[in-house]
């Protein structure tokens, strides 16, 4: 695994590619960012592995026209842009949860009242102080490979996100969590991957319930996540994208959700005048904090930069980035630069 804590913003950015498409109806979510944070490569390493070993797999809106579907949502970028959540107000009246948007899984689930084991810092949905709770009375566990999980039970609740309401959608309310989640900046995650992947079967994930009610238009999202240097922030569109976001084209890219995900084909990497890989699989997941790349692959680009192997799944390079040439993705055409 090589890991590139800058990837994250040009992985996001081929989300936008991947959806492309303006909407008449779309609402957009800006990201702000919190500095307070200090990542660790390793444990999101582990994460991020842990999260596809659960599937068996190996391992600001000046663009946007304003209509009666636009809304905006603050949102918080934890870290150096590593990690970005945004309000979403679920029930009545409405209480809001911070979520992780992750275009890698597609649960909906939250802290709850019911839960013995939660952080104390994190908000909890009261299912005695909505008045549009409705029961369900499935279960619901989520196990990762390190050993993290979160349990609970299903309801259904209306969920506001940027100012559309979903009606009755499917909430899964946590009994329990691992202390990762219990002591991180989130009060839940909101999924935007495919429903093929849903815990429990059957559930209509919050995209599907914006299309299926009439809320957008179109079945299209844009991400944009800012980068620190430049103040930080962001914003996820829902029905449409802002193109004040991007220079040039955009790139439309041919999806394979077989197995859930926004999967792709990278046709090749390159490190300045060498090719380090060619043709492989790619999974555009916003709810990862690294690129991560197969072992093979990513000792190739470690070679390219003459990056020292820690053991860990980690590589060292000098911190005299300017002598790097950037690592560029070439997936359907398109070139996708991450610098150094």
């Amino acid at each position: 695994t090589f890991t590139l804590n800058s990837s994250c913003i040009a992985i996001a950015a081929l989300a936008v590619a991947v959806n492309a498409a303006p909407g008449d109806k779309k609402i957009s979510i800006p990201l702000a960012k919190n500095p307070n944070y200090n990542p660790s490569a390793k444990n999101a390493i582990q994460k991020a592995i842990a999260k596809y070993n659960k599937h068996k797999i190996n391992t600001s809106t000046g663009g946007i026209v304003p209509d009666a579907g636009v809304g905006t949502v603050p949102m918080t970028d934890y870290g150096n842009d590593i990690e970005y959540y945004g309000q979403v107000t679920i029930g009545t009246p409405g209480k809001k949860f911070n979520l992780d948007f992750d275009t890698g899984s597609s649960d909906l689930w939250i802290a709850s009242t019911l839960c013995t084991n939660c952080g104390s810092r994190q908000t909890k949905y009261d299912p005695n102080q909505s008045s549009t709770y409705q029961a369900d009375g499935r279960t619901w566990s989520i196990s990762y490979g390190d050993g993290s999980s979160a349990s609970g039970i299903l309801a259904k609740d209306n969920v506001n996100l940027g100012g559309l309401l979903i009606k009755g959608q499917t909430i899964e309310l946590a009994k329990r969590e691992a202390a990762s989640f219990a002591s991180g900046p989130n009060d839940g995650l909101l999924g935007l991957g495919f429903d093929t992947i849903t815990t429990v079967r059957g559930v209509k994930t919050p995209m599907d319930n914006l299309i299926s009610q009439g809320l957008i238009s179109r079945p299209i999202f844009g991400v944009y996540l800012g980068k620190a240097k430049n103040g930080g922030g962001g914003e996820y569109i829902f029905g449409g994208y802002d193109s004040t976001k991007f220079k040039g084209s955009l790139t439309t890219v041919p999806i394979d959700n077989s197995r859930g995900w926004w999967g792709i084909t990278v046709d090749r990497a390159t490190v300045g005048t060498s090719t380090v890989a060619s043709s492989f699989d790619g999974i555009l997941d916003t709810g990862t904090t690294l690129l991560i790349l197969p072992n093979n692959i990513a000792a190739s680009v470690a070679r390219a930069y003459g990056a020292y192997d820690n053991g860990d799944g980690t590589y060292t390079i000098s911190c005299d980035t300017s002598r790097f040439k950037p690592l560029v993705f070439s997936i359907n055409g398109a070139s996708f630069q991450v610098s150094p």
